[in-house]
């Protein structure tokens, strides 16, 4: 069994230093906890690279990851772009460039409501208890990939957005095959009344679906996909969807646990993969220690799942659990006493290695304490 891990890093802009931060330590407690080792090599990309080099993706960065066995990411976005509209390089350019060239078709967001935190919703808890859903967005084709044209003079512009049949099936499988571990049921959100893309869609699921007998395959429209998620969330398993579909109605999907800052993301492809968490870079709260680093160690949760690190995984989300139940979290889901960035990733890290001692001795680090574990 392989005991040894190369990790590309990129920490990128905004609170994504800070969150991916948290997951280093957190990597550093699971290899003395399981006698893993994890050799880290830092990458720039977003803002930061184009700060730096002019570049969102350097190819030093491109490099690292290729030589990688996964790569960890944090967030990519500044205000100084977001307000330029007439800003050519972008750092989104970024990452859409390292997904294309990563080859990270499927990316997979799981959605499950933590009981102790289901009142921080702004739904009802009898519309959201027990929501546990698996969304599966293709990553690198449709609109966001597509051609692209401006014409600033007679303010015209377009975006293409074109899929083939090979670019659908692999993710269309692997939803399939998530379902059958599962619940045994996938909807594909589509626009089909709308638009031939969608209809293209529809065609490959339905015959990919005679090789999966036992998952049950429907169709929802995105529109009415967007309402049934907030009206009756639970009646979703597995969903796969498009690459703009999919942006939107994960982001949508968010909102039902309470906080974006708990939901991760892993992005696979077949001979790379990268997790990131889904909250973006956060601006406004960069360097403030408010940050919810949750998501990003989830993210690190899925990336163990990939590595092959089952118990490592389990662990890992047995603390973050163990963290939320103890309302030892940052402000977003305890106002009344919250704990830092730094603090939240501390406790994770020490539960990991010490289970339900650390919960004591790390309030008596908080206090300045000597302490023998």
């Amino acid at each position: 069994m392989k005991t040894d891990f190369k990790i590309a890093v990129l920490p990128g802009d905004g609170i994504g230093p800070e969150v991916v931060n948290e997951s280093i330590k957190i990597l550093d407690a699971i290899a003395e906890a399981f006698h893993y080792k994890f050799e880290f090599k830092y990458g720039l990309a977003g803002a930061e690279a184009i700060f730096k080099t002019g570049n969102p993706l350097p190819d030093e960065t491109l490099a690292i990851c290729k030589e990688s066995d996964a790569v960890l990411f944090g967030a990519i976005g500044d205000p100084s772009f977001d307000n330029n509209p007439d800003a050519k390089v972008r750092p989104e350019q970024g990452l859409l460039k390292l997904r294309k060239e990563l080859g990270l078709f499927a990316n997979i967001r799981p959605l499950k409501t933590f009981n102790s935190l289901i009142e921080k919703s702004p739904l009802k808890r009898e519309i959201i208890e027990g929501t546990d859903i698996q969304i599966f967005r293709e990553l690198v084709s449709g609109i966001y990939f597509g051609e692209k044209f401006t014409d600033e003079e007679a303010g015209y512009a377009y975006d293409i957005c074109k899929y083939n049949r090979d670019e659908i099936a692999p993710i269309v499988h692997m939803a399939f095959q998530e379902a059958q571990k599962r619940r045994k049921k996938l909807t594909l959100i589509d626009k089909a009344n709308v638009l031939d893309t969608s209809r293209l869609w529809r065609k490959v699921c339905k015959e990919i679906a005679t090789e999966y007998p036992d998952v049950e395959l429907d169709f929802m429209f995105v529109d009415n996909a967007a309402m049934q998620l907030i009206l009756n969330p639970k009646q979703f398993d597995v969903i796969v969807t498009e690459n703009m579909f999919g942006d939107i109605i994960s982001d949508e999907a968010s909102v039902i646990g309470g906080s974006i800052g708990l939901l991760p993301s892993a992005s696979i492809g077949n001979e790379n993969a990268m997790f990131e968490p889904i909250h973006g870079s956060y601006p406004q709260a960069k360097g403030k220690g408010i940050a919810n680093p949750i998501a990003s160690i989830l993210s690190t949760a899925m990336m163990l799942d990939y590595l092959k690190l089952d118990h490592a995984a389990e662990k890992l989300r047995e603390s973050v659990e163990h963290a939320i139940e103890n309302k030892y979290v940052t402000v977003d889901l305890n106002s009344q006493q919250p704990y830092s960035t730094s603090e939240v990733g501390s406790f994770i890290a020490d539960f990991i290695k010490y289970s339900e001692k650390s919960y004591y001795n790390f309030e008596n680090v908080k206090l300045g304490k000597s302490t023998i574990v």
